[in-house]
Parts: C-alpha cells; structure tokens; sequence
C-alpha cells in the first residue's frame, strides 16, 4: 500500500518531498495540546489535531493530493475542502466515539478549512453540521484506508472546559478557542513543512520582563526631564496608581482619566505589572479609530521599539509593515499587539479560520480597551458577554480605560416610560478603578470652561456661528455632519481648514500636519471639522466650538482645547444649537441625554466629572432600542446550546461593527507628500495587485454610503478597476479630475446626493 501524505513540497530541482499524513497528525496534535494547555484543555486540542484530517485516508484523496500536489488549494487558502471532502470523515468519527459531545470535536473539524459551520443548515450559510454528520461514507472510505490505531483509539477528551464549570452563555466561546487552537496548530505545521524559511521568520513566543525594564528606562528618562508643573505632577500621581492597582488580582479594572493625564503610558505600566505579577503573556491595546492606532503605537515603539509592538488594523502604513510583523498578525504571536475593537471582537465572534486562528493567544493577557465609551450599543449585550467569558475563563484582565467612562456594571437600559431593552451588565463590584480620586482628578485636571452658547437650547443659524469663529484668531468648530461641515466653511474665510472623512487618510493627515504647525507657531488657524478630530488627534486650541451632541463628545471635543494646559486662563469650550437636530439614530438619542442633563443638572455636564458621565450614559443607554440588535446571543447561547447546536456561521454574518454592505470605498486621485495615488493605480493596472501597493492604495480611500456610491457611477465618475490581466479587482477608481478636491475630497454634490446625512 502506499504511504498516506498530507502535503506534497517541490524542491527547486523539481523533485517532490511528501509530508506523511501520519506524522502531520501527530505533529498538529502536540501542537493544539500545547495552545489548548494553557487553558486547561490539553486534551481537547490534542484529539483535535490527530483527527482533524482522518479525511484524508481517503483513496480519492491521495489520488487527488498526488494530482494536483495538495498544498495551495488545501491548506493555504481559507475556502474549503478542495474538490474532495476531507474534513467531513474526523468529525463524524468524534461522533462515534463521544456521542453527543463529539459534536464539538464535529465543528472543529468539519470547519477547519472553510470556518466554523452553522448546526442547522441554513440558506444563507449552506450546509450545517448536522446534514454533514449524517453522510458516514466520508469515514468508511477514510477506514478503508487504513488510518493507524495511534490516530484512531486516541484516548477520548475528558476535561470540563477551561478546567472547571462554564456558564453555558460561554460555550460557544470556548468552541471557537479550541478551533482557534486547531487552526493555528494546522496552519504552523503545514507551513513548517512546505515553506521551512517563512516558518524560521515567525516571532519566538512573547517575554515582557525585557520589555518591563525598557518601560521604566523610558519614564525614568522622561519624567527627570518633564517640567515640574501641575499637570505634570499629576501625571506622577496617575502613574503611580497604576502601577499600585497592578497587584490587585486578574479581573475587571477601570481607568478614569481625563484628557492629557497620560493615560496611554499608565496603563501600559499597570498592563506590564500586572502580567509579570500574574503571569500573563501579552498585551492587547483595542481602540475603536485606525487613527488613534497609529498614535498609539507610534508612542508605544518609542519606548519598546518596533519589534515588540505588532500594529494590526485595516489602515496600515505599508512603510510599517515588515515580514515579522505580518506573520505575527496572522496568530498575535507577539507580546503587545495594537488593534482595532473591529479587528477583536469580530473576531471574537468569528467563523473563519483566518479571524479565529489569532483567538488563543488572547489566553492569559490584559486587554485595554481604550475609550471604552465608544463600544457601539447595539452590540453591547454580545461584547460584555464575550468580554466577561475571557474574564471569567481565560484568564484575562480587562481595563476600560477612558475620560468618560460609561456605565457598564449591573443593569443597562430599560427606560421605563419608552418599554426600552436592558440587560444584565458586568457584574456588580467586579470592576475595580485603578484611580484613587477620580472625581478629585478631574477637577484638577480641569483645563476648560465649557460654555452653554448665549442663545441656549435655540437653534443657531451658519451665519451667526461662523460670525462666533472668525472673532477668533484660533479656534477649531466640531459639527455633526459633513453636510454641516461644507455649509459652514463656505460662511467663513479664506485660509480656514475643512476636515472630514470625505478626505483620504493620507489627504488627513496631511492636513493635521500642518495645522499642528500653525498652532504651534502661534499663526492664524480657523478649522472646521466633522467629529473625526475627537479622538487620536492632539489638536490643542484656546478656543473650541461643539454643535450639540453626546456628553461624551463634548468631552472629547473638550480634549482638543487647551490640551497642553499651556493658557493662563482655561480655555473656551462653547456648545451650540446647530440649525438641524443630529440625524436620527444613535448620534439622535445621544444629543437628547445631554439635552435631558442640561435642563435637570446644568452644572453635572459643566464639570464633566466621572459622576456626570455615569448620569449620561445612564440616561442615554435608557433610550437605545436593542443591545442586541442581530439577535447574536439566540444564535449562539440559546436554550439549543446545551446539546451543542450552535449557528456559528449565521452569528458571524451578523456580528459586523462597520456594516461594510452598506458602504463602499473608492479610490481617489490624490497627489501627497509621500506618493501619488493615480501613480500607484498606473502600478496596478500595468503589474496587477500586491500587498504593499494595496496598502499604499488604502490609504488613498473614501468611503461613502452605497447609494451615493451608486450616484457616482451613473455619473460616470467612477469605474471598477482591472488588473494587468484585464481582470476586474472588485475595487472602484476616480476617472474624472473634477471628482477629488484638494480642500474637501471627494466631491458629493447635485440633485443625486441631495438630501443625504453623511455624519463623519
């Protein structure tokens, strides 16, 4: 009979080397066993791995493997089983030897190329496990092939998940680790066979002791030559905290800290103590803006350098990006990752083996959520639950770090008077502030006078805003729309900055650039801007201008005014009436709890305390509709998910932060200080895409909703670009200069985009 192989490598005289089926087997085995160790299932990852290609005993299979060498269309791309099913034999043998419990083996398995499978077929999502189970002629081909007993009688997984009793609104969660566990086990074994040099360039495991004492070399070195100012003893004072909350035991913490206090570097000391304390493995930075990840990991490489920070977002600076750092994005092999709350939690909620593979390595780390206020609503219910299972399971520490901290703990929702949802939050006492005086702390590190405007709750028009700005030499205006944004700035003078998200990322920051460095040398600079500048743009104005919206958005927008403290007197925070009420929706219910503060505590919103944001978001989670607006929990956590029947597929087309469905990105012709778009598409079309140029590429993108995309391409504006090849990319260019502006971007005017609200 002939050896069984799992893979097929050429060698550069064309020779074959084959990978034994057996030893990948054993080899996926000890690797799976390994991750799945450090949350007390060894066993699970372990029997995972030996039967996860039984498949491939199969004698259509080694046909098919020897014809067409196996590896590209069967381990290296995400889509499936190939042209023979594979996957669907181990599965079924889990079932037979566990019975119902071999199910969670069955969707490790039968999904460990093409993702994790819904139980119940559904149209949308194809097969579901149960229909593939029941077709056993996978397994009694895979036995004719004659598997060896070391695979087959493998000793049955026997270990409670994560080592002792889970709330059963967690299972699902614990599958999707041990799939992540199996993946990742998969994918490293493959490649350490078909591609040996690739495998020798992956990141050694992650040590933060070394990291630790470069920590405190850099604020060692940075406090003995900070300025002994108020401000700056505050900073000590926060840090220290911080630090001294470390040795609280792993779970839940808060970190309340007002604009400038430093609270990027403190909780990078807390994160640091606490995992050397506790033994945890890595730090995990989630921010819900790519620009605020850039900043962030920029200060972040200034103190631990390049190699220890892994940036991990859709926006990437191609110029960043090495091989070490793209094959540490794949799994997060790395011991401080920075990223996204898309890029986590869709994760999280993921079935794709690609978006899962990472999941295991959050084992055991502290996860900072920075500007946790911006967890989006309608998800809440699902991403508390997620959170509280790595917590209570997998050893994670949490922080919600932010200046205005929402209130997650006990019930959330449930305005009595509107029938509104609630739910039950993060459990009550378990989150524990890392500040000794929050509310002392924000009064001292108060550096703003926030105004109500003099015409109060009534409306104010253009004209008499614009008239406000132009008495000052410098000011920067927030509003809540880009249509606002364009009717203001056309009131105003010229040399006055336009920013909003109709701009390319490069076009941006650009721009910021260059306000920076009026503000800086005390030149004339009026701005005005959609809410994209609150977060992650250290914009520091003696005056600044907010149409009426959330608390939490005054506050930030609070932030970009006398940042630095630098002004004898505070600064001018004045908030305004705009002409229109926000767009309906979540921005909507927002401006009306702050409304609802203002006529009941003026004084609470004035001082932006702690107290006045939980009275906020008390107020404002009372009038949203649903937390759990996809129903993501009935599909994963319903009372069908005792007996394993979980709709992992359907949940994961249904978690999307950012629904990508609804919007479409182009690319615009923009000519910047580092490269030039229409140059880069040239490049395109003349060598077809790379990883490189499509990164450059992205930073050169809009993205609008898809009706207004719709309108373009009937005006002919836009076309699909092609490859070299005259293949279509699925992606969509600018074809007429009048399109892109070099002061607003992306023109959307005429009787096609009349009447749309675009918010950033």
């Amino acid at each position: 009979m002939r050896t069984a192989i799992a893979h097929v490598r050429f060698e550069k005289d064309g020779s074959p080397s084959e990978h034994g089926l057996e030893a990948h087997l054993q080899g996926v085995g000890r690797l799976a066993e390994e991750f799945a160790s450090v949350f007390r299932n060894g066993d699970w990852g372990k029997v995972a791995g030996l039967w996860h290609d039984i498949g491939k005993y199969k004698e259509d299979f080694q046909d098919y493997i020897r014809q067409m060498t196996g590896y590209e269309r069967d381990a290296a791309e995400e889509g499936g089983v190939g042209k023979v099913d594979h996957t669907a034999a181990g599965a079924i043998h889990a079932m037979d030897r566990m019975g119902a419990l071999g199910r969670i083996l069955g969707y490790l398995i039968a999904g460990h190329h093409s993702g994790l499978p819904d139980w119940i077929k559904d149209e949308a999502t194809g097969r579901g496990l149960q229909e593939r189970l029941a077709d056993r002629s996978h397994l009694e081909k895979a036995l004719e092939g004659m598997p060896p007993e070391v695979v087959l009688q493998a000793l049955t997984p026997d270990s409670p998940p994560c080592g002792r009793p889970m709330e059963s609104e967690h299972v699902h969660l614990w599958i999707r680790m041990l799939f992540s566990c199996l993946v990742d086990a998969d994918f490293l074994d493959t490649e350490a066979f078909m591609d040996p040099t690739k495998a020798g360039m992956r990141p050694v495991g992650a040590n933060l002791e070394p990291l630790q004492k470069l920590y405190d070399s850099f604020m060692a070195s940075m406090q003995s030559g900070a300025m002994d100012t108020p401000v700056n003893r505050l900073r000590r004072e926060i840090l220290d905290d911080c630090r001294k909350g470390a040795e609280l035991a792993p779970g839940f913490f808060s970190l309340t800290v007002p604009t400038g206090g430093g609270k990027t570097l403190a909780s990078m000391g807390f994160a640091l103590d606490h995992a050397i304390r506790y033994g945890k493995r890595r730090i995990v930075v989630v921010i819900p803006y790519t620009s605020i990840i850039e900043q962030t990991a920029e200060v972040l490489r200034k103190v631990f350098g390049d190699e220890a920070v892994l940036e991990h977002h859709s926006n990437l600076d191609p110029d960043r990006e090495t091989t070490r750092s793209r094959l540490a994005s794949e799994n997060w092999d790395a011991p401080i990752i920075v990223t996204t709350n898309v890029q986590l939690f869709e994760s999280l909620f993921a079935a794709r083996t690609g978006a899962c593979r990472k999941l295991h390595n959050l084992t055991d780390s502290v996860i900072i959520l920075d500007e946790a206020q911006m967890l989006p609503p309608e998800f809440l219910k699902p991403i508390l639950s997620g959170l509280k299972g790595l917590v209570e399971n997998f050893g994670v520490s949490a922080v919600l770090c932010t200046a205005t901290q929402p209130a997650l703990v006990g019930r959330i929702g449930g305005d009595i008077f509107q029938n509104k949802e609630s739910f039950e939050g993060l459990p009550k006492g378990s989150v524990r502030e890392l500040m000794s005086f929050p509310e002392a702390l924000s009064r001292e590190l108060m550096r703003v006078r926030i105004e109500r405007h003099p015409k109060g709750d009534q409306a104010c028009s253009w004209e008499e805003i614009a008239a406000d700005l132009v008495r000052s030499e410098q000011v920067l205006c927030i509003v809540n729309t880009r249509k606002d944004c364009r009717a203001l700035y056309d009131l105003l003078p010229q040399g006055t900055i336009h920013l909003s998200a109709l701009m390319c990322g490069e076009h941006r920051s650009e721009v910021v650039a260059g306000i920076k460095g009026k503000l800086k040398a005390g030149d004339s600079v009026r701005v005005v801007s959609t809410q994209l500048v609150e977060a992650g743009v250290d914009l520091d104005f003696p005056v600044v201008y907010r149409a009426l919206a959330g608390l939490d958005s005054i506050a930030q927008a609070a932030g970009r005014c006398n940042r630095e403290g630098n002004l004898a007197q505070p600064g001018k925070v004045v908030v305004f009436a705009p002409p229109k009420l926000a767009p309906i929706g979540l921005l909507r219910k927002g401006e009306d709890a702050t409304k609802s503060l203002l006529r009941t505590c003026p004084e609470l919103v004035e001082s932006l305390s702690p107290e006045a944001f939980r009275t906020y978001f008390e107020t404002y989670y009372g009038k949203v509709n649903s937390f759990d607006a996809k129903d993501i929990l009935t599909l994963l956590a319903g009372p069908d998910v005792r007996r394993f029947q979980i709709q992992f597929r359907t949940a994961a087309q249904r978690f999307r932060l950012i629904d990508d469905s609804a919007q479409k990105a182009v690319v615009v012709w923009f000519k910047g200080k580092r490269f030039d778009s229409r140059k880069l598409l040239d490049e395109l079309q003349q060598f077809g895409p790379h990883r490189q140029l499509m990164r450059r590429l992205q930073r050169c993108t809009v993205t609008v909703p898809e009706r207004a995309w719709k309108g373009l391409l009937d005006q002919g504006a836009i076309q699909e670009l092609v490859g070299i090849d005259g293949k279509e990319l699925g992606l969509w260019g600018q074809c007429v200069p009048e399109l892109y502006d070099s002061t607003f971007g992306l023109r959307l005017e005429g009787p096609a985009f009349q009447g749309d609200e675009f918010i950033c």
